[in-house]
């Protein structure tokens, strides 16, 4: 039997009962790698996806974790951005998406300085965690899942101009608009 969405969603509420830290998190991102490779998932939940932009597809109430698709019309680079106090699992489905975390520099301004860039593809996922300062670039015919600690279009995040050491606090979209992140 293929891994389902009810078998992730019902592993990752565990996991998170048990360990909502870092390694938490890592085997989060295993198990989206794992989803990521069935054939029934990606029919029901990816490649059926007509609509441009995101979709909850599901939403935990115990745990608060989602779960969200995209299916991306347009190439798109998001500025450096963190998610605030959740974390974030990215689950490349189709196409590509290139992740670059950032640090601040070591002269403590708020200026940034790209610290490691790498490339999702299909079948791959990425964590970034709690405060982590990442930016996403794709092209157009993206998809790609995306698992979150809590609900994002709650969570007031941190969006920074990398040149100017601006940094900027804000909630992220709402349900149904294409993601910052």
């Amino acid at each position: 039997m293929e891994y389902s969405l009810e078998k992730f969603c019902a592993e990752t509420r565990s996991i998170l009962q048990t360990s909502d830290n870092r390694d938490g998190r890592e085997l989060i991102r295993q198990k989206l790698e794992q989803l990521l490779c069935s054939d029934e998932f990606c029919r029901t939940y990816v490649a059926t996806q007509d609509e441009s932009g995101k979709r909850q597809i599901y939403s935990d109430d115990e745990t608060q974790f989602c779960v969200l698709v995209y299916n991306m019309p347009t190439d798109r680079t998001s500025p450096p951005h963190d998610h605030g106090d959740s974390w974030a699992v990215y689950g490349q489905a189709a196409k590509h998406t290139d992740m670059t975390i950032w640090e601040s520099l070591p002269d403590g301004s708020l200026k940034l300085d790209p610290l490691r860039t790498f490339r999702l593809n299909p079948g791959e996922a990425g964590l970034f965690d709690v405060r982590e300062i990442h930016s996403i670039q794709y092209p157009a015919g993206a998809k790609f899942v995306r698992v979150t600690g809590v609900d994002m279009s709650k969570e007031t995040r941190r969006v920074f101009n990398p040149e100017t050491g601006a940094v900027k606090e804000t909630a992220s979209a709402g349900a149904g608009t294409a993601p910052t992140s």
